[in-house]
């Protein structure tokens, strides 16, 4: 997978992001809607806010994603990854025409999402009592467009702060 030095994540495009510090850097914690204040807003056009409320208006960090797909059995994850995130996700895209960045705050992310090093599939782990499934992360968001995920990296020689996509389609 692609690494990624570049700040472009923190005022574009969709990021799955784990490490504190990158969080920090575009957000204060007070800034952070739930998933629920995000799927609300997704529920209806014209119901995104006219200004961002972090980074500059620039971009908008959503905490809760993890703990709702760790509520659900993996097949009712998956169908609802795909079905409401997802297009939550698009209806973001089209409100800001791709000029902000919605950023997803996964604090356990960096030991429930794996990179499959020989394809870049891109898979999250489910908690107990379903840990030994897998959902297939990337093939219901990106649609198994694995070369344009990208990990994103603070510094050089760094360890992974999340994952990056430009564009959902």
């Amino acid at each position: 997978m692609r690494q990624l030095l570049d700040t472009v994540w923190q005022r574009r495009g969709t990021s799955w992001v784990w490490d504190e510090e990158a969080r920090n850097q575009i957000c204060a914690a007070s800034e952070v809607w739930s998933l629920r204040q995000f799927l609300r807003a997704a529920s209806a056009p014209g119901n995104w806010p006219d200004d961002l409320p972090s980074n500059g208006d620039q971009t908008l960090v959503v905490a809760g994603l993890d703990g709702s797909l760790d509520l659900l059995t993996p097949t009712d994850a998956e169908t609802w990854l795909g079905d409401v995130v997802k297009l939550a996700v698009l209806s973001f895209q089209d409100a800001y025409a791709g000029d902000a960045a919605l950023v997803f705050w996964l604090p356990t992310g960096h030991n429930r999402i794996k990179v499959q090093a020989t394809t870049d599939a891109v898979s999250w782990l489910c908690a107990p009592p379903h840990s030994q499934s897998q959902i297939d992360f990337g093939r219901i968001l990106w649609g198994e467009a694995n070369e344009y995920p990208q990990e994103i990296f603070l510094r050089d020689g760094g360890k992974p702060a999340g994952l990056f996509h430009l564009r959902i389609t």
